[in-house]
């Protein structure tokens, strides 16, 4: 994505210097502009400068271009060397915005669809908090990380030197979920979001007119057989007590109305916890394609590929987050056990190099505000939910700071 026109950039100073009042930061103000940027992944130019900007005006250290358009701010307060890092997605998805409302995005064919504006100004309202706060000791690390819906920009920040150049004892982060109560706070030890796989397969075979089928070798017959085939491997192969899913999202065809194809490819998904049965997925998803296409005279090439890391909650960091969620809403708003989600998250990268927690935090259930579903042309980040994620954030810093 090329950087967008700066002629066409908002007045953002003009929102920074409304949004900063005496009576604190302006969270909903400062969400619904992020709202309107929505950039797509690596192309968040604005967005980064946003956040950069009201992080200086708290007179937070900040450095830019990490990852690409990741930004951090650093605050330190006091002698201690202990550390945390704090982590949000700044990415919106490329997807039409239809809710109508007065802040939708101004981005033609992408929106955050996902809730990131809603992630970043919870970060910033803890940044805002914590900046005014004399009794911290040590360093908190706020990381705003791009290009999280491809799964891409948690390994480039990294890449880039993120715990060499900010390190940090843990780090923690937030996703909003739909169908909670807005502002329960859901977490448990070990993994809490599902890997991603991806597969395409390509069955070539021998096209021909529509009106001889007896001079063809139909590839789109194989790709029916294959994508039937392919729900027995869940059903059928994986113990019921473990998790997977197989799912077939997209078939092509060079074909025509009245011309059998020659080439038709599949594109699938795939989910699981466990690194065992992603290795035993893609062997089967393998076996089937290429022996079921050799079965009918065609072939098939299977592409495989891992996007996303389960993310799997350190037990120390868990036990924190548990601690200052329950001291930040009432109990039955408080899941220390939550079932896993087989959505899948690039945090799970970070969790692999330092102790880390991701906590689920309730958007609103159906029929209620919030509680439309994510990834979807009409969801909106529910703004009551803000000051529950600022809160817990700065628990979690006082926790290790104070």
């Amino acid at each position: 994505m090329t950087a967008p026109n700066p002629d066409e950039r908002p007045a953002e100073t003009a929102v920074i210097g409304d949004a900063l009042s005496p009576k604190g930061p302006d969270l909903i103000r400062w969400r619904h502009h992020l709202h309107q940027l929505a950039e797509t992944a690596f192309g968040e130019y604005r967005t980064a400068s946003f956040v950069a900007d009201i992080m200086r005006s708290l007179n937070i250290d900040v450095t830019t271009g990490i990852g690409g358009t990741g930004v951090v701010g650093t605050l330190t307060r006091g002698t201690s060397r202990r550390s945390i890092g704090l982590r949000s997605d700044m990415d919106g998805l490329p997807i039409q915005e239809r809710t109508g409302l007065e802040y939708a995005s101004r981005q033609e064919g992408s929106m955050h669809a996902c809730g990131h504006d809603g992630h970043m100004t919870m970060v910033l309202g803890a940044a805002a908090a914590l900046a005014e706060d004399e009794n911290l000791d040590g360093t908190v690390h706020f990381v705003f990380q791009p290009a999280e819906e491809p799964g891409e920009g948690a390994a480039a920040m990294i890449a880039d030197g993120l715990f060499d150049r900010f390190p940090m004892d843990a780090i923690f982060g937030l996703h909003n979920i739909p169908g909670l109560q807005a502002g329960q706070l859901a977490t448990r030890a070990g993994a809490i979001m599902a890997g991603e796989d991806n597969f395409v397969i390509t069955i070539t075979g021998r096209g021909g007119h529509a009106s001889a089928p007896q001079r063809v070798i139909d590839p789109l017959v194989v790709s029916a057989h294959i994508v039937i085939a392919l729900q027995t491997i869940v059903a059928r192969s994986i113990d019921p007590v473990s998790s997977a899913v197989v799912s077939c999202t997209d078939v092509t065809t060079d074909g025509a109305r009245n011309a059998i194809p020659t080439v038709v490819r599949i594109t699938g998904d795939t989910r699981n916890f466990e690194p065992e049965i992603s290795s035993f997925l893609e062997r089967r998803i393998r076996e089937i394609a290429e022996h079921t296409a050799r079965a009918h005279g065609a072939n098939a090439e299977v592409v495989y590929t891992r996007e996303f890391a389960t993310t799997v909650n350190h037990p120390d960091a868990t036990a924190m987050a548990i601690r200052v969620a329950a001291s930040v809403v009432d109990a039955e708003f408080c899941d220390a056990n939550t079932p896993p989600i087989m959505a899948s998250e690039d945090f799970g990268v970070y969790a692999g190099h330092v102790p880390a927690n991701f906590t689920l935090i309730g958007n609103g259930v159906d029929g209620a505000t919030g509680g439309l579903p994510l990834h979807s042309h009409d969801y909106d980040f529910n703004n009551a939910v803000l000051p529950v994620g600022v809160r817990y954030y700065c628990g979690l810093v006082r926790e290790i700071l104070s």
